[in-house]
């Protein structure tokens, strides 16, 4: 088996591992208590929407440049000058953060600046952490800093909140536990790269003068730092825990959990998708990239609105099973119905952006990535300071934006390649899963909540399944046989 192959599959399994963690936990055991998971979830996302302004896309001109410095003997000269701008970054950074409140006292008020004392060493350490992960993803070794980037942080969740809530500790050991995690990831990535190969500092600047080569490496750099901007779900984690609060800020980020279960047929499929993509890209052959992306976006919305569909009939006996019996859950079940129909739409538009980001246009995925980002804060501040919705409107606000975000796309893609994911069979894919869904609620409800957990999911499979039968909109016979199921146990 190549090295590739055994990356891909450790990888994979990693990434499946670390999903099953984190959503059996947020289902099962953070709703205990949503107050303090949802300050677990605001210190994360905070820290990693200000990574972007220490790191200011270093991390990817360390992917971009690596050849050419590795030819030149220079790549531990590049990993080096990059550790230290960005500890210049991060000084310069704090220095900001201290003086903002001479200027906006109100900044004061934000659990941002009240947490200061994680907030900031976190991001410090995760800025560390994504210069190596770049850079030791050119030795084409991605299992181990998936583990640390999929795996940590939820065991940091995890046991941080079960060290508060089952073990009754303070607060601040918890907290103690859960950024101790992350200066554990700091220094295996330290030890890991060490490993790889043995970390020389060098923090000569003669080779990137020469040529003006710092030129080039900064405004690659730039880019890259625009394109981080769309990170929609920090974004919203931030801005419930400031305007609603760190339960609300809890119930949200249970609820995204569960409905990242539609989303499981993505995982892994743009990677390998990549090289497709680019080679139809570099050999102009549009037609094949049409036929390749209608063909992958119909895949995974047809599997994602198959997920949606059970989530959906099974939703309100599931929090029965909550702690708490998931009351407070079974309230904002309108957001899984918005924004899970949003993440649907958003299978359904396939790898556009890894058509834009792999071509010359790269830089209109940069835009389009901004609307995103500024659309989704512009209409979260609509929604909570002039309504009542609370995360209904945040899931409003989300499924607007990831809507027009993707929809725009499309538009782009077919102009400059003539390709598109929309297909009729995913409208026949769309009655048939509404139809499932209308029936199994319509039908007899049992006292039982486990059987209706079972039951009402199985009807839906079973109706999708006869329907699918007839309109052949799907081959799932292609998938539900010997020579499928044998075909994942090979990686060549």
């Amino acid at each position: 088996m190549s090295v590739v192959a055994r990356q891909g599959f450790k990888y994979s399994i990693i990434g499946y591992i670390g999903f099953l963690l984190g959503t059996v936990s947020a289902i099962f055991i953070f709703p205990n208590d949503f107050e303090f998971y949802g300050k677990l979830r605001y210190i994360l996302p905070t820290a990693e929407m200000l990574v972007p302004f220490v790191v200011l896309g270093i991390s990817y001109s360390n992917v971009k440049f690596f050849h050419k410095v590795d030819k030149d003997g220079k790549k531990q000269n590049m990993l080096s000058l990059s550790l230290l701008a960005i500890l210049v970054n991060f000084l310069i950074f704090s220095i900001i953060f201290f003086i903002i409140p001479f200027f906006y006292p109100g900044f004061k008020e934000l659990e941002a600046w009240k947490i200061k004392e994680i907030i900031l060493p976190l991001v410090l350490l995760l800025s560390f952490c994504a210069i190596f992960n770049k850079y030791t993803s050119n030795y084409k070794r991605i299992v181990v800093s998936n583990v640390f980037d999929n795996l940590f942080p939820k065991i940091a969740n995890l046991g941080a909140f079960c060290l508060f809530f089952y073990f009754a500790l303070s607060q601040k050991i918890a907290f103690a536990f859960f950024f101790g995690m992350f200066a554990l990831m700091f220094f295996g990535y330290i030890y890991y790269t060490n490993k790889l190969e043995k970390i020389n500092l060098d923090f000569s600047t003669d080779y990137f003068k020469k040529d003006n080569f710092y030129k080039e490496f900064a405004a690659y750099s730039f880019f890259g730092f625009l394109g981080t901007f769309g990170n929609y779900l920090a974004i919203n984690n931030f801005m419930i825990g400031e305007f609603l609060g760190m339960e609300e800020n809890g119930i949200y980020s249970t609820l995204y959990a569960l409905i990242s279960l539609i989303s499981i047929p993505q995982l892994g499929l743009f990677n390998i998708s990549a090289p497709i993509i680019s080679k139809n890209l570099a050999d102009g052959d549009m037609e094949e990239l049409d036929r390749f992306h209608k063909k992958t976006s119909l895949t995974l919305y047809f599997l994602g609105a198959v997920l949606f569909s059970c989530i959906m009939v099974g939703f309100p006996y599931l929090t029965q099973f909550m702690p708490k019996n998931g009351v407070m859950l079974r309230e904002y079940e309108p957001v899984v119905w918005i924004w899970g129909s949003a993440v649907l739409l958003d299978l359904a538009t396939g790898f556009n952006g890894n058509i834009i980001s792999l071509s010359k246009y790269y830089k209109f995925n940069i835009i389009v990535m901004l609307l995103l980002a500024g659309l989704t804060i512009a209409l979260n501040l609509y929604f909570l300071q002039n309504t009542d919705l609370k995360l209904i409107g945040i899931a409003l606000s989300t499924a607007i934006s990831l809507t027009t975000y993707n929809v725009i796309k499309v538009i782009f893609n077919y102009i400059m390649f003539k390709v598109s994911p929309l297909t009729i069979e995913m409208i026949f894919v769309s009655i048939i899963c509404t139809l499932a869904i209308t029936v199994a609620i319509v039908l007899p409800t049992f006292n039982n909540n486990f059987i209706n957990l079972i039951y009402k999911p199985a009807v839906v499979l079973i109706l999708i399944y006869i329907g699918n039968y007839f309109t052949k909109v799907f081959p799932i016979e292609n998938y539900l046989n010997k020579d499928f199921i044998k075909s994942i146990f090979k990686f060549k």
